[in-house]
């Protein structure tokens, strides 16, 4: 992890960690002991910031238990204790493997949370990784969609297979899997339709969609990643939880973490739903989509805690 990845997660974390951090600190040092009031106080920290209400009482539980465990009596010394929880929470994000030619991502997510810039700043993080990339513009239910990803696929310098309004998604993506055969690309990302107004139609689309995958492409990985705004917090989960139901989620990308104090969001996710969070963004520019660290996460929310 480079200074420059630590500094620019720190700084686009800033209002989470003011939110969580900040807020701890100030908990704790209006506390002389160590009582049920300061844990309710944290309970009240955490619930702010979006770590949602489940998660934040087994938070503050394991928190308990440590404290009576350690027989710690400084208030001080709790933050590192939260710390450590909010990191064994997080665990590990397993390598993405796009293993297999070509390999297909499928990207999902309501309108408005970012997906076509994502899938722009994807394309560009994996081409500086080395691979080649394609992408389908499966959203066929709107135009400006349509355009908008074929902008973005300029920025990040890959190709793109696009057919006009109102087509067949998955005419689009089975001529995107022809073209990457014939042209030896790595992965294909397919856009799909931004809409959750009906879980049988969103099904049967993806169902329609990964049938041509599977049989254009049997041997490559296919992915499912879902798009979330990190500024809905609670609501985000709800999100998932909803596609999760209907699509087989295999991870995650949480887009606009630097415009919100709710990052909290981060750990809920991962303790209610156990999807990977693949990648997360913390900014404009198509350089901002970074592949989500967990231990780097922690320490930039916690910055000068001692675990």
């Amino acid at each position: 992890m480079t200074m420059g990845f630590f500094k620019k997660l720190a700084d686009g974390l800033r209002k989470t960690r003011d939110a969580i951090s900040g807020q701890v600190d100030a908990v704790l040092a209006s506390f002389t002991k160590i009582d049920e009031e300061l844990f309710e106080e944290l309970e009240d920290v955490l619930i702010g910031a979006d770590v949602g209400v489940h998660t934040t009482m087994e938070i503050v539980e394991q928190l308990r238990e440590r404290v009576k465990e350690k027989r710690i009596t400084d208030p001080a010394a709790v933050k590192g204790e939260l710390k450590a929880i909010i990191g064994e929470i997080l665990g590990e994000t397993p390598p993405l493997t796009l293993d297999g030619h070509p390999s297909v991502i499928l990207v999902i997510g309501v309108n408005g949370v970012g997906k076509t810039t994502s899938i722009g700043k994807l394309a560009a993080a994996l081409h500086r990784e080395g691979h080649s990339v394609l992408l389908a513009a499966a959203d066929t239910f709107r135009a400006a969609a349509i355009d908008q990803l074929g902008i973005w696929a300029e920025r990040a310098g890959v190709p793109m297979v696009r057919h006009t309004e109102g087509a067949d998604p998955a005419a689009v993506v089975f001529d995107a899997m022809n073209a990457a055969k014939a042209r030896g690309i790595d992965v294909v990302i397919c856009d799909t339709a931004g809409r959750l107004h009906n879980k049988k139609n969103l099904m049967d689309e993806l169902s329609k969609i990964a049938r041509v995958i599977t049989r254009e492409a049997s041997e490559g990985a296919v992915e499912t990643f879902l798009v979330l705004d990190a500024t809905t917090g609670q609501n985000g989960v709800s999100q998932a939880k909803l596609f999760k139901e209907a699509a087989g989620i295999t991870g995650i990308i949480l887009t606009k973490l630097d415009g919100t104090a709710k990052g909290g969001v981060v750990i809920s996710i991962k303790r209610e739903l156990d999807i990977p969070i693949w990648y997360i963004g913390v900014g404009e520019g198509i350089d901002d989509l970074e592949r989500f660290d967990p231990a780097a996460f922690t320490e930039a929310l916690f910055e000068g805690a001692d675990a």
